[in-house]
């Protein structure tokens, strides 16, 4: 532990008991919920500070500018059966708390957000992905890791000493995970056989490598420090590869033969409470698998009719599937190189940015760049990652170049603004640059098992492509068709995540679905429905955030009519950061009640 978290967790303690005894304010009702916000305030205090040391490399990825940049979370089973007493504690007593707290209040807000975030992964233990943490998605440390390095912070003699620490520590960590594999396959629980099977191409494609193209060098990449460079050249040499071909001989030799055959996540013991668990954990409501396909097959027959309206009045056809396809196929449509690829991204990025004031009243000082994925991922989706807090880095955008002559013209502009703006990037830099918010509002927390608000996060970004249209941002009517292909996307993944982990559904019949109703090539759909295997409920976030956060927004329309001020609505969904949907609805609500008139302009 770091001193200074050291004494802030010491601190927090000490103030903690002075405020529950509340020997002074039993008769004074003002002063008791002062006494519990102050409270909920040094409990959110200790719990971001335990959370930065106990998984150090996330909160790097964040972009935590103290965070301790030279540790790897101790993974063993141990450590996190006693992180998770702390969890109970905490939990417990922000319940008490948060009834004596107004809503509205800062500290109101903060203790909805650590109840939400404590309930969540106390719900999400029944998945037991400590055991069976196999992934070829952003789940996976062979990705996340990934990540973290593309983060690490270099440049100075102290920085470059923490970088090597924490990559000597990746060795071990990843000997730990066999560990925990192991113990998983005694309980019964494990991976599915097909997401193992990605895991090991991907880890083959890392072991082909030199090791100055290695993803775990990019420290050494962006530092100058010819030392520094053969350091970390040794590290990833001789203890990071070795420790990668140990893990990956174990998953073939060992783990894939006793790996579950079914893709369902209701095949390992409780699956489908884990299931449950994982979709409340992302979307912060109570939705049931039947519920969520059901919304999902609703919602894909509105986009396909507004996908007829535009392929008759551009396309001169009724047929939408075969457009669709036409889409996906003829060379007229598909891009012609990498570079092409990712200047069409460039110039939708630079629009968004060019309009952003006319939409929204908090503008992000921090830039986003355009960057493509590392040779070994490249089939990865597109990913957006945050800027540094201290701003030594831009927020970045990753964008998939992989086999771009496949790759459809038909999407890029809608993803390019989920990734950036008005999307993620947007809602990232908002809430990180608002110095007075709590980092755990600021940055907001993942969980094991890549568990995070995605409702909220990814909800938003999904509300951002059809804002995107409302700001006359994309190119063409086959961009706004693409646009619509995301959204179907988005649909479908409510159809066929639960079809795939607990309603029955195959790979295959997940896989002709999305093909049916959506503009993405096979190798895309197919490299979407593994993710889905390996990250139950996860996706669907996106598509029931979304469609909440758009109900919210009609609700506010209808109350305030020609009052009612676009700038104003979407600062008040962004400035606090990341909201438990219940929670996002009754702060508009309360926005609603008593937002003040404006000249009239609306938009």
């Amino acid at each position: 532990m770091t001193r200074d978290a050291g004494a802030l967790i010491a601190c927090a303690a000490l103030l903690g008991g002075a405020l529950m005894a509340e020997p002074k304010t039993a008769g004074d009702p003002a002063a008791r919920n002062a006494a519990a916000g102050a409270r909920v305030r040094a409990i959110a205090d200790e719990y971001w500070a335990a959370y930065v040391e106990r998984y150090p490399e996330v909160a790097t990825s964040l972009g935590v500018a103290r965070a301790p940049h030279g540790r790897i979370t101790d993974n063993s089973l141990g450590v996190l059966a006693r992180w998770r007493i702390r969890e109970d504690a905490w939990l417990r007593e922000v319940r008490a708390l948060e009834p004596r707290v107004p809503p509205a209040d800062p500290a109101g807000v903060l203790a909805g957000v650590l109840r939400h975030t404590l309930e969540a992964s106390v719900r999400t233990r029944a998945c037991r992905t400590e055991l069976w943490g196999v992934s070829d998605t952003g789940s996976g440390w062979q990705q996340s890791f990934a990540d973290v390095a593309a983060a690490q912070p270099v440049g100075s003699p102290e920085k470059r000493q923490m970088a090597l620490s924490r990559w000597r520590e990746l060795a071990r960590f990843i000997d730990t995970e066999v560990v925990n594999l192991r113990e998983g396959v005694k309980q019964g629980t494990t991976a599915a056989k097909s997401t193992v099977h990605q895991v090991i191409a991907q880890l083959d494609a890392l072991a082909v490598q030199p090791e100055s193209d290695s993803p775990f060098f990019d420290p050494a990449r962006r530092d100058g420090d010819p030392a520094f460079h053969d350091a970390l050249a040794r590290i990833v040499a001789d203890d990071i590869r070795p420790a990668i071909k140990r893990y990956r001989d174990f998953l073939e030799r060992d783990y894939l033969p006793k790996a579950r055959e079914s893709i369902a996540v209701s095949a390992n013991p409780d699956g489908e409470a884990c299931y449950r668990a994982a979709v409340s954990a992302f979307t912060t409501i109570d939705l049931t698998p039947r519920d969520i396909h059901e919304r999902g097959l609703a919602e894909m027959a509105k986009i396909d009719a507004e996908m007829k309206v535009i392929a008759e009045r551009s396309f001169k056809t009724s047929d939408v599937p075969a457009l669709l396809e036409r889409l996906r196929t003829d060379p007229q449509y598909l891009f012609k190189s990498r570079d092409e690829l990712i200047a069409y991204a460039q110039a939708a990025v630079d629009r968004a940015r060019a309009a952003m004031p006319r939409w929204f009243g908090i503008l992000p000082k921090a830039d986003v760049v355009i960057r493509p994925h590392p040779a070994y991922r490249e089939p990865t989706a597109d990913q957006y990652n945050s800027p540094a807090e201290d701003g030594s880095r831009p927020g970045v955008y990753l964008i998939s170049t992989y086999e771009p002559e496949k790759k459809s013209k038909c999407g890029p502009e809608s993803t390019a603004f989920h990734e950036t703006i008005p999307g993620h990037h947007l809602q990232n830099v908002i809430a990180l640059e608002r110095k007075d918010g709590h980092p755990l509002l600021r940055f907001g927390v993942w969980l094991p098992g890549g568990v995070y608000n995605a409702a909220y996060g990814e909800g938003w970004a999904l509300y951002a492509e059809r804002l995107a249209d409302e700001m006359g941002l994309f190119s063409s009517d086959m961009d706004r068709l693409g646009m619509l292909g995301q959204q179907a996307w988005r649909a479908a993944r409510l159809v066929v995540d639960p079809g795939m982990h607990v309603l029955g559904w195959s790979r295959q019949q997940a896989i002709d679905y999305m093909l049916a109703h959506t503009t993405a090539a096979r190798a895309e759909v197919e490299s979407e429905v593994d993710r889905y295997i390996a990250w139950p409920g996860q996706a669907v976030g996106y598509m029931i955030g979304a469609l909440e956060i758009r109900r919210i927004r009609e609700d506010a329309e209808n109350r305030l009519g020609p009052r009612f001020d676009i700038r104003q609505f979407h600062d008040r969904v962004l400035e606090d950061g990341s909201l438990p949907l219940p929670m996002l609805r009754q702060k508009i609500d309360r926005w609603a009640t008593t937002a003040p008139r404006t000249d009239g302009a609306g938009r």
